[in-house]
């Protein structure tokens, strides 16, 4: 984007119809939970203590009944893996061998990892065996082989951020990441990450280049690519990604994956490496969304280490999933694009009656200042990002990717009042979208396509700003004003590539998105197609 894009999108914001007076939204801070809907909710039990990062779940035994695993047994999702784990019918290193035997095959091709830990995830397999024999009682994830963002710092292997220009080595578990482990889980790589979370792959660099299971001549769509791919190919069941302006939805989406985006100050960021601090948020990657729920039961929660994170209980998000959605009224806002591909009316459409189906009331809306917190959403995560970078872009330009530099460049142009002016709309923004939630008409969920349009072929893939296909993901809006989004997939073009529905709620309503989520996957297959089974 050039300056003249720059200064298009700070006019945008300056000319939003909001009140003269309307002040700036607290910059780092987390979202106000729903009027109308109190956190009627009880502590996940064990919850880990977020002071200290203690054993989790002591006494949640893997053997036995867990509420809100239910009865799956399908070995490729986290809940069935771990219903059949506690059954004795497999062991963690025979889900953990399969991981890494699918990585060996699959990774040259579609770059899914920066770096792998074979050996230190079958030794935690085996640990977990041993105990499981024993009888021990172990946390919910144990056993269970994931993938781990390089983003986020792990103790396992230096994070890289997908640049020649790697952060700080900082050898500690991220506080997600650590929650995920001390759950029982198993890290078996940190996936490829476009760099910084910003921008798309630079083939000149000596890096992977990650490609789509559906069609490798596309992208996965950024910036958790390999999380969405190695979903697909069957790499690790569960992932823990970050979205700064639909990072974890947007690959959701054009892979077919499931992803969540919590509330902001819902999952403490302390170990990420930023990209936007005001709107990045880190979330689960699954392929349903019962998968995400147990991811998120194990991440949320405060901690002291993150300013921004919110003290509000953490429900067990699994209990929540009813498989019905009587009663709940849901807003509707198609968010029309030029450049939709011209399966999406008929795809949304399809999952709006399933949605009926369910007993839901459908409610006709529009969500809010659409253009101008789209603007804004520019303006604060490049302004940010820039922020963090100068120094180096100043000293090691060259190694940086091409992409990256021209994008987060664009925040050069941005002036100090433009950003006190995009954080206005995002107050105005909250205010309009808190509206339709506690006011009129008093939404309890609100649907859109997560993007207009299915990945992006690499033909074209450095044109997708002057195309339109960059503005026709419908992710950074949440972002801007910190409600959960979550990304299922919902159907496929006629190329046969996936497409996504994004399932909004209140803040800190995420068991009421992952429960429509939940059940509208109980009545479809989407979730379950893979490009050998002809996308069916």
């Amino acid at each position: 984007m050039a300056a003249g894009a720059a200064r298009e999108f700070a006019e945008r914001l300056h000319a939003a119809p909001i009140p003269r007076g309307t002040e700036p939204a607290p910059v780092f801070s987390a979202a106000t939970a729903s009027r109308r809907r109190p956190a009627e909710v009880s502590d996940l039990a064990g919850r880990l203590d977020p002071a200290a990062e203690a054993p989790y779940g002591s006494n949640l035994p893997l053997r036995g009944t867990r509420p809100g695993v239910g009865k799956e047994t399908d070995p490729q999702t986290l809940a069935g893996a771990a219903e059949v784990l506690r059954a004795g019918a497999m062991r963690s290193i025979d889900l953990v061998d399969a991981a890494l035997a699918v990585a060996d095959k699959t990774d040259a091709e579609l770059g899914l990892f920066h770096s792998r830990f074979a050996d230190a995830a079958r030794t935690a397999a085996e640990r977990v065996d041993r105990a499981l024999d024993a009888g021990e009682a172990l946390g919910p994830l144990a056993g269970l082989p994931l993938g781990i963002k390089d983003l986020l710092t792990t103790l396992d292997g230096p994070t890289t951020a997908g640049s020649l220009v790697p952060p700080d080595d900082d050898r500690q578990d991220a506080t997600a990441v650590a929650r995920l482990r001390a759950a029982g889980a198993v890290i078996v790589g940190k996936t490829l990450t476009s760099e910084y979370g910003c921008g798309s792959p630079d083939p000149s660099k000596p890096l992977p280049v990650p490609r789509n299971p559906w069609d490798v001549t596309r992208w996965t769509g950024g910036s958790s690519a390999g999380n969405a791919a190695g979903l697909i190919a069957g790499a690790f069941l569960g992932a823990l990604g970050t979205d700064s302006g639909g990072s974890i939805r947007m690959p959701s989406a054009f892979c077919g994956t499931t992803g969540l985006k919590p509330t902001y100050g819902r999952v403490p960021r302390t170990g990420g490496t930023p990209m936007g601090w005001s709107t990045d948020t880190i979330g689960p990657m699954a392929t349903t969304a019962r998968d995400c729920a147990l991811l998120l039961e194990a991440i949320a929660g405060p901690h002291p280490g993150d300013a921004s994170t919110a003290d509000v209980p953490v429900p067990r998000y699994t209990s929540s999933l009813t498989g019905d959605l009587r009663g709940v009224r849901i807003g509707v806002d198609r968010l029309s694009s030029p450049v939709a591909d011209p399966s999406l009316p008929g795809v949304f459409e399809a999952a709006l009656a399933e949605l009926v189906a369910l007993g839901a009331d459908l409610i006709e809306v529009s969500v809010p200042l659409y253009p101008e917190i789209a603007a804004a959403s520019i303006v604060i995560t490049l302004s940010e990002a820039l922020a963090y970078h100068r120094a180096d872009f100043a000293l090691r330009r060259a190694d940086f990717f091409a992409n990256t530099l021209a994008t987060i460049g664009v925040a050069d142009d941005f002036t100090a009042a433009d950003y006190v002016q995009a954080q206005r709309v995002r107050r105005a923004g909250q205010e309009a979208v808190s509206e339709l939630f506690d006011g009129a008409p008093g939404v309890d969920l609100i649907v859109t396509p997560t993007a207009a349009v299915a990945a992006t072929p690499y033909d074209r893939l450095d044109r997708m700003f002057e195309s339109g296909e960059f503005f026709a993901v419908h992710a950074p809006y949440w972002n801007v004003v910190g409600n959960p989004a979550l990304s299922v997939p919902m159907g496929f073009t006629a190329a046969r590539m996936p497409l996504g529905l994004q399932i909004v709620g209140a803040p800190f309503d995420e068991g009421l998105v992952l429960r429509a989520g939940d059940a509208y996957q109980q009545r479809t297959v989407w979730h379950a197609a893979r490009p050998d089974s002809g996308g069916k």
